[in-house]
């Protein structure tokens, strides 16, 4: 299962990109952890790049920035990657080690304590911050077989392997 959508560079976009998020992995059978943590996951990674970045060049249509989702399968279970892509920033994402009393900052620190790995990909034009999570499939013949359709792939301009 794979989804990739242009979202609005408004903050009620992630709200839209998490609902939509979470009634596809529902529907391939994640769990509620699993599904829980993703939401968080994809939440952080859009308020980011809707904060701290600009929307994607042209040809996309203006102001927008991408989400995209990839499910699976491998040995262990499953894999689900998560990632935005945007027009970049002055500066690229870091985690940062705010103050207890800090009102933000722990977005980044979320995310690499929920995922496997995450990262950053930097292209002439666009900035691409994703996350890889393993995750759980509670419904045995739901969602993992599935992951190998045609065309799941999130881009073609990928060069990572999820179970790198």
């Amino acid at each position: 299962m794979s989804r990739t959508v242009l979202v609005p560079c408004t903050p009620s976009s992630v709200t839209g990109a998490r609902q939509r998020l979470c009634s596809d992995l529902e529907a391939d059978g994640l769990g509620a952890g699993s599904v829980g943590d993703a939401a968080l996951v994809v939440s952080e990674l859009l308020s980011n790049a809707l904060r701290h970045a600009a929307p994607l060049p042209a040809p996309f249509p203006p102001d927008r920035v991408q989400v995209a989702w990839r499910l699976e399968s491998d040995e262990a279970g499953a894999l689900l990657e998560i990632s935005v892509r945007d027009g970049g920033a002055s500066t690229l994402p870091r985690i940062a080690r705010p103050s207890l009393s800090a009102l933000g900052g722990r977005g980044l620190g979320i995310v690499e304590h929920l995922a496997d790995r995450w990262g950053t990909e930097v292209e002439d034009d666009s900035t691409t911050v994703w996350a890889v999570l393993r995750v759980a499939v509670e419904e045995p013949g739901r969602g993992a077989e599935r992951v190998g359709a045609p065309g799941a792939g999130i881009g073609t301009s990928r060069t990572r392997a999820m179970s790198g």
